[in-house]
């Protein structure tokens, strides 16, 4: 594997599904809870990783929301994210579509235009100094119910951002259907925004139908119970519907009890457009090279089979034509030389 994981390493690489909060390193975390010093979470990167053992799912929101907590005003957030672009770099991650919560900041007292100011200007400057390109997602947390969906809806269709491509949902599923937030993504979408919400990692195959008919999804963010419906699987295949999948975030969360159990090869097996993915690389002790040394290892990819699914991602993306078609060469010139 070692030769594999340098050949990972300097890959050219997408990634289309990765938080914006849940990508801040222990680094960032840290400094940033020694400036807020009334929160709970440890100033000391090493605590840090006790800190992000979850229990479960509903603990993993309650230990990101506390994360999300640290950023507090624009400075904050125009310095989280240009250091996550400086880490995506680090990684040969030539384009990102990062998942952005808009309403987490604008409710803790961060104007709109502050925020969209400050992601932005970290965009062009990751772009120009660090060769990174990043794309928003703006995003509905779902826990935090409809006057998130209207916020966010707000800020995406009437406030906008040069970066912005897409509209999605996170946070938890059980308790939080996904029909209620159509009239949102109906009005992304007019806006021309594509559609990518969060479906099926701790419910069933009836959270990814609704999320494909209610919601017209066009990704489907991890999607992991897919392969409980046959017809399901069938239909994504038909329509080149990708999903994102994040393996070590899907056993981290306790959605998978174990890597070996993880129904990736199925998904694959069946024909279904996959793309790897970190979800909140930090939190789960991973980042996207390691994701994808895990890919490898479940599918039995050599470095071809790990250069092919790096062009899924470059398919399975927003990028514009042109742009697909530079990252694919990139993906296939160095693999011609580093692959042998």
């Amino acid at each position: 594997m070692t030769d594999l994981t340098t050949f990972i390493a300097g890959l050219p690489k997408a990634e289309l599904h990765v938080h914006h909060v849940g990508s801040a390193s222990p680094r960032i975390v840290a400094a940033l809870a020694a400036r807020h010093p009334d929160s709970a979470v440890p100033t000391d990167p090493e605590a840090l990783a006790d800190y992000f053992v979850f229990r479960d799912f509903a603990h993993f929101i309650e230990v990101y929301l506390s994360v999300v907590d640290l950023v507090r005003d624009a400075d904050d957030v125009r310095l989280l994210t240009y250091e996550i672009a400086r880490d995506m770099a680090r990684q040969n991650i030539r384009y990102a579509e990062l998942t952005v919560t808009p309403y987490s900041s604008t409710r803790r007292g961060i104007p709109d235009v502050a925020f969209v100011e400050a992601i932005e200007d970290a965009r062009k400057a990751a772009e120009s100094e660090l060769g990174t390109v990043l794309r928003w997602c703006f995003d509905i947390p779902g826990e935090a119910g409809l006057e998130s969906a209207e916020e966010t809806a707000r800020i995406a269709c009437d406030l906008g951002a040069a970066g912005l491509v897409s509209f999605g949902l996170g946070g938890p599923e059980i308790g939080v259907p996904r029909p209620q937030f159509k009239p949102y993504f109906d009005r992304a979408i007019a806006a021309g925004l594509h559609s990518v919400p969060h479906a099926g990692e701790t419910t069933g195959p009836e959270t990814i139908w609704d999320a494909l008919t209610e919601l017209r999804a066009e990704r489907i963010g991890h999607g992991t119970s897919a392969t409980r419906d046959p017809r399901l699987l069938a239909h994504l295949a038909e329509h080149r519907i990708p999903l994102e999948v994040c393996p070590t975030s899907n056993i981290a969360t306790r959605a998978v009890a174990t890597l070996d159990e993880h129904p990736l090869r199925e998904m694959v097996e069946a024909g279904v457009l996959v793309t790897i993915n970190s979800d909140d690389p930090p939190m789960f002790g991973t980042d996207l090279n390691t994701e994808y040394a895990v890919a490898a290892r479940l599918l039995d990819l050599d470095a071809a089979g790990v250069a092919a699914l790096a062009k899924n991602a470059v398919e399975a993306s927003f990028l514009d034509p042109e742009g697909k078609a530079r990252l694919a060469a990139e993906i296939d010139a160095y693999t011609a030389v580093a692959g042998r």
